[in-house]
């Protein structure tokens, strides 16, 4: 079997930890672990399990497919998705005991359609857009939806089970809209439940809500990136300010290590010309898995993302390209071709984070994370209580000897 020099390594004692950290910042609410995006790029189904061993009582995923696997796989607690165009298959979620959501007009007609077809009866969330702008009904929509809605619940086609909508400015706890979000969520919700609903859920919390804004959590808070271990509010605290770890450790191995002469250019368009004689090494990753271009480095004065070689961080040189980049390892480097590169893991021991590397492409750690690609094989850790210690080395060998775990 062919061997990856590249892996994303998974602790999913780590998110364990982090269901149990972020369901003791809102003790009054289940836990709704968002797994949607191939859990964050961290892989579906380990996510999920581990999430739910951790005391996860919902799993959310975006798209119809992504709920049908988890069914699929056996995860018998709730779960809800709710990003859905005409032609979602509503029937085969039905069959799966999937909560949907309800986010315009035609979707609740398709629920309907699909509960008398089926004869099942639907759980429905209505999905309010309360000032993001995004999916959800606007409030003025909100009561011929809900009048038609309570009509398909008294025939039996459906039970309107939850209200939720999504914060624009979660991140900024004290933007004007985040109160204003609220009001409009109250306002929805006492509209619901004035016309006879009898609601499981109402759920508005993400991760910066949840781990933020105590008055808004509700019965269900939705954190996503924070069960990754990636703090949401990076401008307030890291993931260690929340008691979060992160979850994903990406790695490479050396391909080439070769000592050039000062003023030689690297990669295309020479962006980085090194500045002494020195050492460069190649890591065979790019931008087809997932490594940012826009984390390129320039010029020595401007490097591009961190890494860690040997115990000591340097940076992408030059052009990050479809399948490698290039390190600058200074002139009295000793690595050799095989050794671990690390781009990113928990940065507790002073290696670089996704934190860096979004800051380094202008962008946030969601995208890091989920934008690792297919071909990066994931190697899990952390599978028993004993934690990554007992068990890292042995999955990465068996990754390296073809088996990714």
């Amino acid at each position: 079997m062919s061997r990856y020099p590249a892996r994303a390594v998974v602790d999913l004692g780590a998110i364990r930890s982090n269901v149990r950290a972020l369901a003791a910042h809102a003790p009054t609410a289940q836990v709704m672990a968002v797994v949607k995006a191939d859990g964050y790029g961290h892989g579906l189904l380990p996510v999920a399990r581990a999430a739910v061993d951790g005391g996860a009582t919902w799993l959310g995923a975006a798209q119809a497919d992504e709920a049908l696997a988890l069914r699929a796989d056996g995860l018998t607690c709730r779960v809800l998705t709710w990003l859905h165009a005409p032609g979602v298959p509503m029937e085969a979620l039905l069959h799966a005991d999937v909560d949907v959501a309800v986010a315009a007009p035609w979707a609740l007609d398709a629920v309907v359609a699909a509960a008398r077809a089926t004869g099942r009866t639907a759980r429905v969330h209505l999905k309010v857009d309360t000032g993001l702008g995004r999916n959800g009904l606007m409030p003025d929509q909100l009561p011929a939806v809900l009048d038609a809605a309570l009509r398909a619940q008294a025939e039996g086609a459906l039970q309107v089970t939850g209200v939720w909508s999504h914060f624009a400015f979660a991140d900024e706890p004290e933007h004007p809209t985040v109160r204003r979000q609220a009001e409009v969520f109250a306002d929805a919700v006492r509209l619901v439940e004035g016309a006879g609903a009898t609601l499981e859920v109402r759920h508005l919390a993400n991760s910066a809500a949840t781990l933020t804004n105590p008055s808004v959590h509700y019965d269900l808070v939705r954190p996503g990136l924070a069960i990754y271990g990636l703090s949401p509010v990076p401008q307030l605290g890291g993931p260690g300010a929340y008691g979060l770890t992160p979850a994903m450790t990406l790695e490479a191995d050396l391909a080439t290590v070769k000592r050039v002469p000062g003023g030689h250019g690297v990669s295309y368009a020479h962006a980085y010309t090194t500045p002494t004689d020195t050492v460069l090494g190649v890591v065979p990753i790019g931008y087809a898995d997932g490594v940012p271009r826009h984390a390129s480095g320039s010029l020595p004065q401007r490097p591009g993302g961190p890494v860690r070689v040997g115990g000591r961080r340097t940076a992408v040189a030059g052009r990050v390209c479809m399948d490698q980049f290039v390190v600058d390892l200074g002139p009295d480097a000793r690595d050799a071709a095989g050794d671990r590169v690390e781009l990113f893991g928990t940065g507790a021991d002073g290696g670089p984070t996704a934190e860096e590397w979004a800051q380094a492409a202008g962008t946030i750690s969601y995208e890091i994370v989920t934008r690792v690609g297919a071909r990066v094989p994931r190697v899990y850790v952390g599978e028993r209580d004993g934690g990554p210690a007992d068990d890292r080395a042995g999955a990465v060998a068996a990754q390296s000897a073809g088996g990714a775990a």
